[in-house]
């Protein structure tokens, strides 16, 4: 079997080699690319652009036509696999994604053609859920916001939530809003902190915690956590009025999942008590608003950049597919 693999500045060449070596037998081998910019900043521009519909505008590394052309198996992350690009890969298997977002996978194309596509959106789920757990100890605890004041000379002890009771989690209700992997994981973090679990998800028929619609969700919860994939948007104005006053919003999922405009409407008139955000319409720039609130926390796209979520991500991929050629279902099967 020959497999073409293609890294970039985040799930680099070597960490692409460190993770397929242990399975390939004497008869395999492997021939590792390069993606994009060496600059991990300038890479999350390049990821923005994927994320935003310019995959075939894109141009990929100038040796993989070549490279796959008598390739069984194709494993990238954020490189864009085309249609034209199948078209040079008569023999090509299965195309193998490290991460959890599609944008840069033409999917019809290679369905089309009988590959096989897998994605991994548990990739970098325990390191999203990790964080999500930071943000709602910041905003019921006030951690950045003191630390924010002690920088700046002052020795704070009045918080948006003082008045309202600052209260420890195990007493709290928190509402997942999507039950996949980063869901599923946030859920059980928290449970084993005393949370009580409310979870909405129109794919979930079995969970370990209370499933209910979103609107109830909304209405009972201390905290509401979105890990949803949804294409539209979750929190808008009506969602927003539903809140309790003395609410949480976390976001670490997509930007578009909360109707921006809606949230700032919504927080002058004083609902939710706070929000943390993670993600953003047009980073690197993010409306200027958000700067203005006491009670919002903002943090640059952080909750996935681990060093455990990218370089375990190939090593997960080889393992998936080599079970599913033993008879073993696919994890993450796309098509």
């Amino acid at each position: 079997m020959k497999i073409v693999c293609v890294g970039d500045a985040f799930i680099t060449p070597d960490m692409m080699r460190e993770g397929v070596a242990p399975f390939l037998k004497a008869e395999d081998s492997l021939e590792v690319l390069f993606w994009g910019q060496e600059d991990r900043e300038a890479m999350r521009e390049t990821a923005r652009l994927l994320e935003t519909g310019h995959r075939d505008s894109l141009p990929i590394p100038a040796l993989l036509p070549e490279a796959v052309k008598d390739a069984d198996l194709l494993i990238v992350h954020l490189c864009p696999v085309t249609g034209s690009l199948l078209d040079n890969a008569p023999r090509l298997k299965a195309v193998l994604s490290c991460r959890g977002g599609m944008e840069n996978l033409d999917v019809e194309a290679a369905t089309e053609r009988g590959i096989i596509i897998s994605n991994n959106p548990a990739h970098n789920a325990n390191a999203v859920a990790e964080y999500t757990l930071g943000l709602i100890l910041c905003e019921t605890r006030n951690i950045c916001r003191s630390h924010f004041a002690l920088k700046n000379g002052q020795w704070r002890k009045v918080y948006p939530n003082t008045a309202t009771t600052i209260r420890e989690l195990k007493d709290l209700t928190v509402g997942v809003v999507g039950f996949g992997s980063v869901g599923r994981l946030v859920a059980e973090k928290l449970k084993a902190l005393g949370c009580r679990i409310l979870v909405s998800d129109p794919f979930c028929k079995e969970a370990p915690y209370s499933i209910v619609p979103l609107d109830e969700l909304l209405q009972k919860s201390d905290v509401v956590t979105l890990h949803a994939r949804a294409k539209g948007v979750i929190i808008g104005e009506r969602e927003l009025e539903m809140l309790k006053p003395t609410a949480v919003l976390i976001n670490t999922a997509r930007a578009h999942l909360v109707d921006t405009l809606a949230l700032k409407r919504s927080l002058d008139r004083g609902r939710p008590l706070s929000v943390a955000l993670d993600v953003f319409d047009t980073e690197p720039d993010i409306p200027g608003f958000l700067r203005e609130y006491d009670n919002v926390t903002i943090t640059s796209h952080r909750a996935g950049d681990t060093v455990n979520s990218y370089k375990d991500a190939p090593a997960f991929a080889m393992d998936n597919y080599l079970g599913f050629l033993e008879g073993k279902p696919l994890r993450f099967r796309v098509n």
